[in-house]
């Protein structure tokens, strides 16, 4: 199986009004975060939606953040329970709290490359901390959807 069926194979997320701009982004290799577009705010928020938790405001706007973070956490799921990932465990699951705005936090997966297999790291290499930057794989028929995957700083 070709590594971009196996990609093809997985669950993929359904964007909703509030967090379509993301998915839009990441097709164009962006990684975004909503924010509060109110002056007197201006706060970070993710996940998106329509009012700022901080302030009440229902102004936003989507601010590009370096793609840079740290694992904050991750998991070895064990033992995978749906058929395309079991063909790739063992696999990783992580959080990634990214450098701009610790306080947020994506989930994931860290790969060698954007488009390789979800077991391509061996988990032995991941730690608590350790620096990653986003990558973007497009998956799904044709294309559809970009991921946001975290490769491991050197």
């Amino acid at each position: 199986m070709a590594v971009n069926d196996v990609n093809d194979s997985l669950l993929l997320p359904v964007a909703d009004a509030d967090g379509a701009p993301f998915w839009e982004y990441a097709a164009r290799g962006e990684l975004r975060v909503q924010a509060c577009a109110s002056p007197a705010c201006g706060e970070l928020r993710f996940p998106p939606r329509p009012c700022c938790p901080h302030c009440g405001s229902f102004e936003s706007d989507w601010r590009e953040m370096s793609g840079r973070g740290r694992l904050w956490s991750y998991v070895i799921p064990h033992p995978p329970l749906l058929p395309a990932y079991a063909e790739q465990a063992p696999y990783n699951a992580v959080l990634v709290e990214l450098a701009e705005a610790p306080h947020i936090r994506l989930a994931g997966n860290v790969v060698a490359c954007p488009d390789a297999p979800l077991n391509s790291v061996d988990p032995a290499r991941l730690r608590i901390g350790a620096p990653v930057r986003a990558a973007f794989c497009p998956v799904g028929p044709g294309g559809g959807v970009t991921l946001v995957r975290w490769l491991l700083e050197r």
